[in-house]
Order: structure tokens, then sequence, then C-alpha cells
């Protein structure tokens, strides 16, 4: 894991660290506004000052590349965190189809899509936790995350970056895929 430049900040497989003790768990002063639309937080404005949890205290962040190519892992946790607890930067779709079995079947698919946890190989070939399928009242649902930039306009640059990604996750009846 080497340390980055600043001209490397949002790569894919960097991630903002302490200067001082190496720590991930960094934060950095930021606006946010709630959004009732979606009910969701949104990221406005990201200030300058950081915060080491593990100094506990200011720090200047640096950027370290994570092992392997593709961070997979911090993908995979953040697509988990979206989808389980509905925590992080992001919308959730319910397809027409879905949502023409009503309130009630709208809320078991829901609920089966956060308790999902059958992920192998055969369905999860990339280890990122981001498509499943389960059956709700004998109806075959499909639920899938794609990661855009913050404008929803292109692809996330790094999905392992929060800042730099929006997820979206679309629950779906298998015939709408």
């Amino acid at each position: 894991m080497g340390i980055m430049q600043d001209d490397d900040v949002g790569d894919i497989g960097a991630v903002p660290v302490c200067k001082s003790c190496g720590s991930e768990r960094v934060a950095l002063d930021a606006w946010a506004c709630w959004n009732p639309e979606y009910g969701l937080w949104e990221l406005e404005n990201v200030f300058d000052d950081a915060h080491c949890h593990a100094c506990e205290g200011e720090t200047t962040l640096v950027w370290k590349r994570l092992d392997g190519a593709v961070p997979r892992q911090a993908i995979r946790e953040l697509n988990d965190r979206f989808r389980r607890d509905g925590l992080g930067n992001g919308s959730v779709m319910v397809t027409s189809g879905v949502q023409a079995f009503g309130a009630e079947f709208v809320l078991k698919a829901v609920q089966a899509v956060r308790t999902f946890d059958q992920f192998s190989e055969d369905n999860d070939p990339w280890g990122e936790h981001d498509f499943g399928a389960v059956e709700v009242d004998g109806a075959r649902i499909f639920w899938k995350i794609d990661c855009y930039d913050p404008t929803l306009t292109a692809g996330s640059e790094n999905p392992a970056n929060e800042a730099l990604t929006h997820r979206v996750l679309t629950i779906m009846l298998a015939g709408e895929y």
C-alpha cells in the first residue's frame, strides 16, 4: 500500500487515511441537506478540516492505495450498508411492476432485499453484493445496485469512495429485468 499524491485523490483503489497514524477512520467537515423527496441526506459541501477518530483530533489526509486492483471489500461493505441499513448516499427505486402488487407487497419486498444474505460465486462473482434474487408471496424479485457519480449522469469513478458515488438500489420483478 503506497501513499499517493494529492492529485491521486479519488483514484480507484485509493482511500483517505490519517497522516499521523494511518487510520482509515477519518472524516471531513461537511454540510448535508435533508431531501424529503428521497428521505436521504445529500452532501452539499465538503470543507478542508479533517478529523481522525483514532487520534481523536484534527489531522491531514493522505491517500493510500488498497491492496488489489479494485477495492471490492470496500464496495461490498458500502453496498451492504446502503441495502441493509439505508445508510450512505443513494436512492431506492421500486418499479411499477412491484408497486402494482400493493403497499404491503412492496414492504415485504423491501424487507426481503434488506435481509438477503445468500451470496455465492454464482450470483456474486465480483464479490460486491450488488445483485440478488428473492421470492415474495410466490413472485420472483430481483434487486440491483448501480453506482453513479453524484450528479447521476455517469457511472461512479470510484464506487469505493462514498463521496464520489450515488448508489441506486432498484427492486423489480424478474420479468422486468
